[in-house]
């Protein structure tokens, strides 16, 4: 047998090729900024970097953001909130580790610290006592000392203090063994009754 002939018209190669007239740098910086915000929620500067990425000009990402912005669909503020409530039920992190993810995504300093400010120490404290409980559920260790430390390590991988962490797993601790020691129905002795 001999070669197989092809059909149809070959491609034209290097400077043959007609690609076509160049996309609208506007138009591509929103396919880009709409395509970001189905997935999730973004910050100002999540969308910048993805427009710089892509080669975008400075200006047109500028004004393709400050326009995403004027309606609503970029808005740090709205971002943050929805972020920390999300993060703090999802996650039980603290209001530190909150902090950091926000400032790691370009948040503006002040609107981190107004969103979590709404966090306080009964919220935390509840948090953190949440997770330290799922914890003590599935846990199978039965050394005090190596449960107590796995339980505070826990907690400070989430970003709070060790005082919180400490008072948290106390009270958690003290609770669960309570709860697990089982009940002595033995009947009293003969002399404590009186007989």
């Amino acid at each position: 047998m001999g070669r197989r002939r092809r059909f149809g018209r070959e491609e034209p190669t290097g400077s043959a090729v007609d690609r076509g007239p160049d996309a609208d740098p506007e138009s591509v910086a929103r396919t880009i900024v709409l395509t970001k915000l189905t997935t999730r929620a973004r910050s100002r500067h999540e969308l910048a970097d993805a427009l710089s990425q892509r080669q975008v000009p400075d200006d047109v990402a500028a004004k393709v953001l400050d326009r995403f912005g004027e309606v609503g669909l970029v808005d740090d503020a709205a971002f943050a909130k929805a972020w920390v409530e999300a993060r703090l039920s999802s996650r039980g992190l603290s209001r530190r580790a909150l902090a950091v993810e926000l400032r790691r995504k370009g948040v503006d300093p002040d609107v981190v610290a107004d969103s979590v400010r709404e966090i306080d120490e009964e919220t935390e404290y509840a948090a953190a006592r949440a997770l330290v409980e799922k914890k003590l559920r599935s846990s199978r260790t039965t050394d005090p000392t190596a449960k107590w430390r796995q339980l505070v390590g826990m907690l400070a991988r989430k970003g709070y203090s060790a005082a919180l962490s400490m008072r948290v797993v106390a009270d958690a601790v003290r609770e669960h063994d309570a709860a697990q020691e089982p009940l002595d129905e033995s009947p009293a002795p003969a002399d404590e009754l009186g007989t």
